[in-house]
């Protein structure tokens, strides 16, 4: 099992941190560095930035936004950062929720996995160098009766084929990223329910294809954070989870409220839901139940660490995306050390 560090949003005040994280992370081996976008920072700039400023860690999208680009532009980003980094990007891609597609982006949230699809395979086509052409319910190349060709890219990126990964949770999701993706990146991975969840889903759609998860790279972020008070690390993460479980999409359509109903917590998920919404947000924290977050978070001592990576290795992980907690850059270092040393204890390096 290899280990990612993600940086998240930028433009959050820590920049600056950000990039000695990063380069810290490159320095100890880490194998990816992740950033995402919503509606502030945008993942391209940060990772042209982020490898610019470090030597081997790859740099990938999680996620760049489906509704935000076309597919044509996501292939020329994806074979730009990869020729730029010397073949270290990995293209991360996500359909978003509908608040944030239809309101900040313009495209409505309709049939996100047909969109997905279909979008996939434009990208598939267009880094292929095939001059390209498509007709399908979201997309027509070229547009008919107009004075479009067919074009092909025209960079080389350093790489024939670049690494494409899709944020899912939801089983229909998962299983169609087991069948068109090389990996999943998900949030909210509990080992404990991994099958049920996950593996399940994913193994069901590689085996469209003839495949099995022997090469899929399975990439949870996980939340992290040391010390030896387990109940005091993992209030931290209250906000976090209930932003997700509560907040994350509306009333009928919130995919980790659902995951969170799925791994057992169907009252606790409706009360978290309904606190959020209706305002309570603290409310909605201190409904989040400890045993969620423990089991979806890294928590204590490195000892403590170390067990649930294996666990983590156990239930079907390949890299390991971390998340760690702490205002000081001094306290997000430590964590990634940390997070080596759990890994060589846990006997994974």
């Amino acid at each position: 099992m290899r280990l990612g560090i993600n940086l998240g949003y930028w433009g959050a005040g820590m920049d600056a941190d950000n990039l000695a994280v990063a380069r810290e992370a490159d320095r100890l081996g880490y194998a990816v560095c992740w950033a995402a976008e919503a509606y502030g920072s945008d993942a391209a700039t940060v990772l042209a930035w982020v490898a610019a400023q470090t030597e081997r860690i790859d740099v990938g999208s999680a996620i760049f936004q489906i509704p935000a680009r076309t597919p044509a532009m996501t292939a020329m980003t994806a074979a730009t950062l990869d020729t730029l980094s010397g073949g270290r990007f990995r293209l991360g891609l996500g359909v978003s929720g509908p608040q944030v597609s239809e309101g900040w982006y313009g495209v409505r949230f309709d049939k996100p996995l047909a969109r997905t699809r279909e979008y996939v395979e434009i990208i598939r086509k267009a880094m292929s160098r095939e001059r390209l052409t498509h007709q399908g319910r979201s997309w027509t190349l070229p547009l008919p009766d107009g004075p479009g060709k067919p074009l092909k890219l025209t960079v080389h990126p350093v790489r024939e084929y670049i690494p494409l990964y899709i944020a899912a949770i939801g089983p229909k999701n998962l299983e169609q990223t087991g069948e068109i993706a090389d990996g999943a990146l998900v949030l909210f991975y509990a080992p404990e329910h991994a099958e049920a969840t996950t593996l399940g889903s994913l193994r069901a759609g590689r085996a469209k294809v003839g495949k099995d998860l022997e090469g899929f790279d399975v990439v949870p972020t996980v939340p992290m954070a040391l010390g030896d008070d387990v109940r005091a690390l993992a209030d931290q993460f209250r906000p976090y989870t209930a932003l997700y479980v509560g907040g994350m999409g509306s009333a009928k359509q919130n995919f980790y409220n659902k995951l969170a109903q799925r791994m057992g917590y169907e009252k606790e998920a409706a009360e978290i839901q309904e606190k959020y919404l209706s305002g309570d947000k603290e409310g909605a924290a201190a409904a989040v139940p400890h045993e969620l977050i423990d089991s979806t978070a890294l928590l204590g001592p490195v000892e403590r660490i170390a067990d649930r990576m294996q666990a983590y290795a156990e239930a079907g992980v390949t890299t390991l995306s971390l998340n760690p907690a702490g205002f000081t850059l001094e306290e997000r270092l430590a964590a990634l050390r940390a997070g080596v040393e759990a890994l060589e204890r846990a006997g994974l390096a």
